[in-house]
């Protein structure tokens, strides 16, 4: 399904019952990430499956957005679809994106779940790293971006070729703005720490792009966060760990 807001046309997925959950994909991923977790919830909630702006089917005529401007698109989709609000999870970008909706929106946040994720802003060098990404797939396209990051995502050589052919199929313009989304975000610990809907950590043991660490430093500052660690799961535990992932969310918010 297509929904047409402003200079943004935004792809996604609806199905299921129960109570609203949105599934944020990370980057430079789309919904489909989310597709072996997906029938192991669809009885419990009303799954809805964006792809952001630049990924997937999801079009936008904008250069460049932020975090917010993400936020707002999930937002419009929400006031779409007639929903107050909703549960999140967010997968590494997507749950940097999760906070910035919560950041914007906190009354519509029933719960929040980061997968792979965390709070912290980007340090200054990886900041210009994302920024020299930025020049070299406007000069030399997304190849290189490619094959850098097909093995830090995952161990697993099954989800390996499936993230590689995802992100082939996506477009340079939704890896551009989305990286400098990414550098340009804030520190967003304090929305954790000055709301009260119920957070939910689930982190892979073996993730190589954003160490376990990272969730434990949220839960150690967040202690009403749940912490859910998958030892053997690396970047993609929906697609590593499904029924656990699935287990996860439905433990803490069903019923």
């Amino acid at each position: 399904m297509m929904y047409l807001n402003g200079k943004v046309s935004l792809a996604y997925e609806r199905f299921g019952r129960g109570a609203p959950l949105v599934l944020i994909h990370g980057f430079p991923l789309d919904h489909s990430i989310w597709d072996e977790v997906t029938p192991l919830l669809s009885s419990t909630f009303d799954l809805i499956l964006p792809d952001l702006r630049g990924f997937g089917e999801s079009v936008s005529s904008a250069p460049a957005w932020t975090m917010r401007d993400l936020a707002d698109d999930l937002a419009a989709l929400l006031d779409h679809l007639g929903l107050e609000s909703a549960f999140l999870a967010g997968h590494s970008m997507g749950g940097y994106v999760a906070l910035a909706f919560a950041a914007a929106y906190p009354q519509r946040v029933r719960g929040l779940a980061l997968v792979s994720s965390q709070t912290a802003a980007d340090a200054p060098e990886k900041r210009a790293a994302r920024h020299a990404q930025v020049r070299q797939i406007a000069e030399d396209g997304i190849g290189e971006t490619v094959a850098g990051m097909t093995t830090k995502l995952t161990a697993d050589t099954r989800v390996q070729k499936f993230v590689h052919d995802l992100m082939r199929k996506q477009k340079p313009a939704g890896y551009i703005g989305s990286l400098q989304a990414m550098a340009e975000r804030a520190d967003t610990m304090s929305v954790l720490e000055k709301n009260s809907f119920p957070v939910l950590l689930i982190h892979g043991g073996a993730d190589g792009l954003i160490p376990l660490e990272r969730a434990r430093e949220i839960q150690a500052k967040v202690p009403r966060a749940r912490m859910v660690e998958l030892s053997g799961a690396g970047h993609m535990p929906m697609m590593e760990s499904p029924r656990e992932v699935a287990e996860a969310l439905k433990s803490s918010w069903a019923g």
